[in-house]
């Protein structure tokens, strides 16, 4: 049986990920969405990797699979429990030394945004066009609700690890993410990790948008 042990990103937690979760053990596997202190101010990437770490236990089979901010987890947790595939699905990339906060501006995320949101006509202060664009309204509205408070605390110090982790990885990219723009991604995910992406039609959110498609596709990597 493979465990899939799913990351979410910033100011979210576990429900981020329960309708993929489902979709996964209907598919007769193992899943464990911890939940991060994100909004703990004593909390570095650190601590982030060592709830997901505890969440897993003595679980083996381990894919983890990370979205959005918890690219910056995942390769932690690789160096703390035997994982035998790390997903990336919509996902910053870190290199080492890099502290979080100086992400956007070291990859080129904000001329991509600028330029996206000419693309899509978007107001800048309209984040339900940007990150829920392709969600069902009613989910949309629960996710925003369910929207945690975010500590600063894990964006400040410098990535902790000296190299990527060695462990089997993959990048999932959605073709329609209109916050980690595709065209970028792409950039990004050659120059930083050295593979191309696969892709997925939707949206930033799309554990959400399409938990159906993203869990095959978490299953297929499996089977690769």
């Amino acid at each position: 049986m493979t465990t899939y042990v799913l990351i979410p990103g910033a100011a979210a937690d576990s429900w981020y990920w329960h309708l993929t979760a489902a979709e996964l053990r209907a598919r007769g596997h193992d899943v464990v969405t911890p939940d991060l202190p994100c909004d703990d101010d004593s909390a570095g990437l650190s601590e982030y990797a060592d709830a997901v770490a505890d969440a897993v236990g003595d679980r083996t089979g381990l894919v983890v699979v990370a979205h959005s901010f918890g690219g910056f987890t995942a390769p932690l947790v690789c160096r703390r429990v035997p994982v035998e595939l790390l997903v990336l699905v919509s996902a910053m990339i870190p290199v080492p030394g890099e502290p979080p906060g100086d992400w956007w501006a070291n990859s080129g995320w904000e001329r991509a945004r600028r330029e996206q949101d000419e693309r899509d006509g978007r107001a800048p202060d309209d984040e339900t066009a940007l990150f829920f664009h392709d969600v069902p309204a009613e989910l949309a509205k629960e996710a925003r609700k369910r929207g945690r408070d975010q500590s600063s605390t894990p964006f400040a110090a410098p990535w902790p690890l000296a190299a990527w982790p060695s462990v089997p990885t993959a990048f999932l990219l959605c073709r329609d993410d209109r916050y980690l723009p595709a065209e970028f991604m792409r950039r990004l995910v050659k120059e930083r990790l050295g593979i191309v992406p696969e892709e997925i039609g939707g949206g930033h959110n799309v554990a959400l948008s399409r938990p159906g498609e993203l869990a095959d596709r978490l299953v297929a990597y499996r089977r690769m």
